[in-house]
């Protein structure tokens, strides 16, 4: 579990669809929304230690050099793209460098990198079989379009680990040669990749199309039912979220960046409301986490 993560064993993976799709929505939108430290750094940090819990410490690798990578483009996009604000730090020619836009930068960074970490772990959640149970109906086009998308990366990392795995077996691409003989050998695989990928998708539209997928009338096969344990979740968080939501059109959210930095009061109703998200955001995980105390304790037990 500490390295790989509970993945799609986690316990919260186990719930209905539409208690999985209400979680994200509600997270993912709400944190979109949300630009006050308050509520940036209760996202980040539970969308981390969530993500971290279900992949492990490769997801913690990953989320990193993500991390990284869009807070230093987004704080270099804020510093010689924008130029407002009203303490001026200093002048790059004639671009004036203000401690707002960077703020502001920082700020926006976190927003979205807490957005993608959330969205790793729909991916995890979220299954295939989920989406188009979801969408099979009343959208089937869109269902079957968005579980491909989210399978589409982790199945090219798989299909390149292949095909890399059989140039090695025909003694190509270890290490021999110089960087144009390694060039030429990563044109081939990712050729070969393409082609792979682009014979996978048209035998899968033959095979969705012999299958009478999106026709009127056409039943699916699955084992999602709502339980009382779903309607329990669905409760809570609807009583967690949607008084964030409220505040979130109410503007307790937001902060103000320009012309000057004005730092949002944590009164008692913002206390409250952010108290409801750190229950909203924090739900699934501690489902998981019983989860594995009590299989573990029925393992014991065995």
């Amino acid at each position: 579990m500490k390295n790989k993560g509970l993945g799609e064993s986690a316990t919260f993976c186990s719930y209905h669809p539409l208690v999985n799709t209400l979680y994200f929505a509600l997270t993912i939108g709400i944190t979109m929304y949300s630009i006050s430290p308050y509520f940036l750094a209760v996202t980040f940090l539970f969308s981390w230690i969530y993500s971290i819990l279900l992949k492990g410490r490769s997801g913690m690798k990953c989320n990193a050099v993500i991390s990284i990578f869009m807070l230093i483009i987004m704080v270099a996009l804020n510093l010689f793209f924008n130029n407002n604000g009203a303490t001026v730090l200093l002048y790059i020619n004639t671009n004036r460098i203000t401690l707002e836009s960077i703020c502001f930068g920082i700020a926006s960074g976190v927003m979205l990198i807490s957005i993608i970490v959330w969205f790793t772990c729909f991916n995890v959640i979220m299954t295939a079989d989920k989406l188009i149970y979801l969408f099979g109906k009343a959208a089937p086009v869109l269902g079957l379009t968005l579980s491909m998308i989210f399978r589409f990366v982790p199945l090219l990392k798989s299909r390149f680990a292949e095909i890399s795995l059989g140039q090695k077996c025909m003694d190509r691409g270890r290490g021999k040669g110089g960087f144009i003989m390694k060039a030429r050998q990563l044109v081939k695989k990712v050729s070969i990749l393409i082609a792979w990928s682009l014979e996978a998708s048209i035998e899968s539209a033959d095979s969705m199309e012999a299958r009478g997928y999106g026709l009127k009338g056409r039943s699916s096969f699955h084992l999602f039912k709502f339980s009382k344990r779903d309607i329990a979740a669905l409760c809570l968080m609807l009583a967690a979220g949607l008084p964030v939501v409220a505040a979130a059109f109410k503007g307790m959210t937001n902060m103000y960046f320009y012309p000057k930095i004005v730092r949002p009061e944590l009164d008692l109703w913002t206390a409250l409301i952010l108290m409801c998200y750190t229950v909203l955001v924090a739900t699934p995980i501690v489902i998981d986490i019983a989860g594995e105390i009590r299989w573990r304790q029925l393992d014991l037990k065995m």
